[in-house]
């Protein structure tokens, strides 16, 4: 229990090192009699295999001048004391102002949905709406609330993360600059913090590619 994290060939060196003789087949053979598996990030959140709609990706070569030409959104994994909490975003690529978040404790698409409608009630429609191929993004449900407003829909390639770099870029500076240096212990405790830090995200924090401004400076002053 101390070290939950450890795989079968972490716990077979450790198990070594205490100096008892015992091959990698057995520990892998005890986790299983004890129903026991490491905790690590799955973010398995592909489609594989399953039948959808493949949109092509529209950005390739593709000018954003303004806001609200590209939105884009992405799921990513928050490490918590017992498991983890997956937070999405939506982000305008112009000014990478955060335009709506949500967090969740499970992988479903509402939350997704819920982050997206709320970014089109506040801000209005954009032009394009880029995406991976997520279960979540490419479900119906997520599908017809832009299919409605008629917006045009991209989707990265598979294993193409760089597609969508803006808000893996974002993904790096929430973690570095709030969840890895404040490790909060709850649900709540991470709610209030990202509600702290995408305001801060948002409004304070200058950017070297935005020549040092803001993301509302840029995203406020244009729309």
């Amino acid at each position: 229990m101390k070290t939950p994290f450890y795989g079968a060939r972490r716990m077979h060196q450790y198990i070594l090192g205490r100096g008892y003789k015992v091959n990698v087949k057995r520990i892998r053979r005890l986790y299983r009699l004890m129903g026991l598996e490491a905790i690590y990030p799955k973010p398995r959140f592909k489609n594989d295999g399953a039948v959808h709609k493949i949109y092509p990706y529209l950005l390739k070569d593709y000018k954003v001048t303004a806001p609200n030409q590209v939105w884009s959104t992405d799921i990513t994994y928050i490490p918590m004391p017992s498991g983890f909490l997956y937070l999405v975003a939506v982000i305008d690529w112009f000014s990478r102002y955060v335009l709506a978040w949500r967090i969740s404790n499970s992988l479903d698409a509402v939350f997704c949905i819920e982050a997206l409608t709320c970014a089109l009630e506040k801000h209005g429609d954009p032009t394009i709406f880029n995406t991976d191929q997520g279960v979540q993004f490419t479900c119906k449900d997520f599908l017809a609330v832009l299919d409605t407003q008629k917006i045009q829909i991209s989707m990265d390639g598979r294993g193409r993360a760089f597609d969508n770099i803006f808000i893996e870029r974002l993904w790096r500076c929430v973690k570095y600059e709030y969840v890895y240096i404040n490790a909060p212990e709850t649900g709540l405790d991470l709610y209030s913090g990202l509600e702290w830090y995408f305001d801060f995200f948002n409004n304070e924090r200058r950017h070297q590619g935005l020549e040092y401004q803001t993301p509302a400076q840029i995203y406020l002053k244009m729309t």
